[in-house]
């Protein structure tokens, strides 16, 4: 060892393993309060993370975004209009069921009284709006 390494280490502190403060020195309790701080700090830290990546999903503008979020929006009020018309409850939620009541529906509109039966359904439809649930 050199003279002026000897002055250096005097100088910045403690050096190697037997200079350095023990980390736990025995004392557990103060050890777990500094872990539950930290792990606190983390759950803080994930739920502003969270926060902030919500709020720029409800902000961001690009088109096809916005696409997505007006079809999920479409969807759910269809989804609405089957749980208001109560076919979930009379069905037992089969959706097999659901989709067969549709397709008929479906194949009831392709044939020639298309018009006669919308007018009529259209009726049923703002009679059912109209009433409270």
């Amino acid at each position: 060892c050199s003279a002026s390494s000897e002055r250096r280490t005097a100088k910045n502190g403690r050096r190697g393993g037997r200079a350095a403060r023990p980390s736990f020195n025995g004392n557990r309790a103060r050890l777990i309060a500094e872990l539950r701080k930290t792990l606190a700090a983390i759950k803080r830290t994930k739920a502003m993370t969270h926060r902030v990546e919500a709020s720029q999903r409800r902000t961001d503008t690009r088109q096809w975004v916005q696409d997505r979020r007006e079809r999920t929006r479409h969807l759910i009020e269809l989804g609405g209009l089957v749980q208001k018309a109560g076919l979930i409850e009379l069905t037992d939620d089969d959706r097999a069921v659901l989709l067969g009541a549709f397709l008929a529906i479906a194949t009831t509109l392709e044939g020639d009284e298309r018009e006669q039966t919308l007018v009529l359904w259209r009726r049923r439809g703002k009679r059912a709006f109209d009433e409270k649930p």
